[in-house]
């Protein structure tokens, strides 16, 4: 199953609109979405603002461990090199964690708030029923279980059918 880290919603609607393209010229009809898994970082606190000053070491930690290796779309080639140079690094734009959350990469906030960042997408893509979502590496062990504990307790019971909430008990 293809995976799409979600860094715009644009540029991931394109990929999907691609994909279920390339099947339907197979003769296979996709819902948009379907045969695709999203993958979102997150950090659960207190309300958004206090979730993205809470997170934003971590996703600068992580922007620049897996900026070098090309795996953060949302640098371009100059950012990338800017980081590798200290005289350039502090002078160069890259992207923000403020950034992420505004593009719909980064769900940050309260589970509500979560759940609704989240319901909007199954809203938007009928297809889709595989969501990864997973703190930043860089995060410190107890703040990763704390965020993993109440994704589990308080976000991913409001995406449970009643059969399923019913086998899972």
């Amino acid at each position: 199953m293809p995976y799409l880290a979600m860094k715009s919603k644009a540029r991931s609607e394109r990929h999907m609109i691609g994909f279920q393209a390339a099947y339907a010229r197979r003769g296979v009809k996709l819902e948009l979405g379907e045969r695709l898994a999203l993958g979102y970082q997150f950090h659960i606190s207190s309300s958004r603002e206090q979730a993205i000053r809470e997170a934003a070491p971590h996703y600068e930690e992580n922007m620049k461990m897996f900026g070098e290796l090309r795996l953060v779309r949302a640098l371009s080639d100059e950012q990338i090199a800017a980081m590798r140079d200290p005289k350039l690094a502090a002078n160069t734009k890259l992207p923000r964690i403020e950034d992420a959350v505004k593009a719909g990469g980064f769900l940050a906030g309260t589970p509500t708030d979560i759940i609704e960042q989240l319901k909007a997408v199954e809203k938007r893509y009928p297809g889709i029923d595989r969501v990864i979502c997973a703190t930043p590496l860089g995060t410190p062990l107890d703040v990763q279980l704390e965020d993993l504990d109440r994704f589990a307790k308080e976000v991913i019971p409001a995406f449970r059918d009643k059969k399923v909430a019913a086998a899972a008990e």
